[in-house]
């Protein structure tokens, strides 16, 4: 979310509204003091937090979004964003907040006592440090030096993205955590402040975790930059301006971060698009490192995360940006238009009938939907029906999953249970049958320590994870 208060506060619209801009940004001080840092390189570095602060909202705000009871004082979340030399690219590296780590020497915050190296978990480092500590563990784990730091807190996270209008976010299947008040359909969701804060914290979805949350994280900072870029916020004076002062005055940034630096960045920035951005986690050895006194813990893969970090400080790219395929009328390539499905349609064999009297047509929808992927028979026949307005399928319930998937290519198409019919579906075109639409597999992110690409770690697109 700060990242694209960055894009959204310099890009496009002229010094004019930008100047000033930054008087309402909360200030912090996490270089103060600081010494024996890793060298600057190519690029710029910033640490992106979200802070567990919930105190300033109500008892009843609270209650309303499941949001407990008092702040842990914690990072309920740390991203390392890499804005390369070229400024052509951004690159996301989450971090678990359960990291095992040993806080270097410090004095606490709270007591302000002197504590020597201890082991604890990253994410309360902001306890005993604050921003000073955190900075300082996260440069001391991952050797890349810090030039920015950017901090969001609950109740401005909520703000933000009510300010921008909402969010869009996608999912193959219904996700629902009754812990962190998640409830959200298959399909694309427009997410209102709140909705989004329990997407992005929710835990208890999948075995995952916190990995899982990493992973929802990074799409939604993805359609956030989609959103930003692509919404005419940036060339609207009047609302950018409001979208920008309330960004900005959600953050919290060190004293380095003004307008001179926004503008800057803005103007290296007015094409960032979705697919500029790359999404990575950083590699684990083992989710459930268990520590005395501490519990679960993730151990990194040492190995692996000095390669992902060595390419960052070098200013490499971490993932594959392919070029561009042909564009539709909206601006979207044929990838990034095909929706998001659960189950590859290659899987999925289906008998297609012509439930009209135009001749041809069951042979057309046949063609259709076997050039989208699908497994059709290639022998359409004639049904008993003669006047079907709507498309139908038919399907066993026993493969509600697949069906899904099937929908999709065919928007609008009614429903059928037919229990006992087994995997193979059954289409009947109705005269509201136009064409079959594009579908590809939502593959999740790469999980930490998944590496299918030979370096060490896979990282992927921001245009491969956002909604068609």
């Amino acid at each position: 979310m700060a990242t694209s208060a960055v894009v959204l506060a310099t890009s496009g619209v002229g010094n004019a509204l930008v100047s000033g801009l930054d008087d309402g940004v909360r200030r912090v001080d996490p270089f103060s003091g600081m010494t024996d840092r890793p060298n600057a390189a190519g690029g710029l570095n910033f640490l992106v937090v979200g802070v567990d602060q919930r105190d300033q909202l109500s008892k009843a705000t609270r209650q309303k979004y499941r949001l407990g009871g008092g702040s842990c004082d914690c990072t309920d979340t740390l991203m390392l964003v890499h804005l390369s030399e070229d400024r052509q690219r951004m690159s996301v590296v989450s971090i678990p907040r359960d990291s095992y780590v040993k806080l270097p020497d410090h004095r606490d915050d709270g007591t302000g006592k002197r504590h020597t190296a201890f082991p604890t978990k990253i994410n309360s480092a902001y306890a005993h440090g604050g921003p000073h500590l955190t900075v300082r563990a996260v440069e001391a784990m991952t050797k890349v030096h810090i030039d920015h730091y950017l901090e969001v807190d609950f109740g401005s996270f909520m703000k933000t993205v009510d300010t921008l209008g909402g969010v869009d976010v996608c999912t193959v299947r219904p996700l629902k955590d009754t812990y962190a008040g998640l409830d959200l359909p298959a399909g694309t969701s427009r997410l209102n402040g709140a909705q989004a804060l329990s997407y992005v914290r929710a835990r208890h979805l999948d075995g995952a975790s916190d990995f899982g949350r990493m992973q929802r994280q990074q799409r939604f900072l993805a359609s956030v930059i989609d959103k930003a870029t692509s919404s005419g916020v940036l060339m609207n004076p009047v609302k950018f301006n409001e979208v920008a002062k309330s960004l900005l005055k959600s953050v919290r940034a060190d004293r380095g971060f003004g307008t001179a630096e926004m503008v800057a960045l803005g103007e290296a920035m007015r094409e960032f698009t979705p697919a500029s951005s790359e999404f990575v986690s950083v590699p684990v050895a083992n989710g459930d490192y268990r520590v005395p006194a501490l519990g679960s813990t993730v151990k990194w893969d040492t190995a692996r995360a000095e390669r992902l970090f060595d390419a960052l400080r070098d200013d490499r790219p971490l993932a594959e940006h392919k070029k561009k395929e042909k564009k539709d009328r909206g601006g979207k390539d044929a990838a990034t238009r095909a929706v998001p499905v659960d189950i590859p349609p290659g899987s999925i064999r289906v008998q297609v009938e012509n439930g009209t009297a135009h001749a041809g047509l069951g042979h057309k929808a046949d063609t259709a939907l076997r050039e989208v992927g699908f497994s059709t028979t290639g022998i359409p026949r004639n049904a008993r029906e003669k006047d079907l307005e709507r498309t139908v399928i038919t399907y066993d319930p026993r493969w509600n999953r697949s069906v899904r998937t099937l929908a999709a290519a065919l928007p609008g198409a009614e429903l059928e249970q037919e229990k006992g019919r087994g995997p193979s579906m059954k289409v009947t075109v109705g005269t509201d049958f136009r064409a079959a639409r594009a579908v590809r597999v939502a593959e999740p992110l790469p999980t930490a320590g998944t590496d299918k690409s030979g370096k060490g770690f896979q990282a992927v697109t921001g245009d491969e994870v956002t909604c068609g």
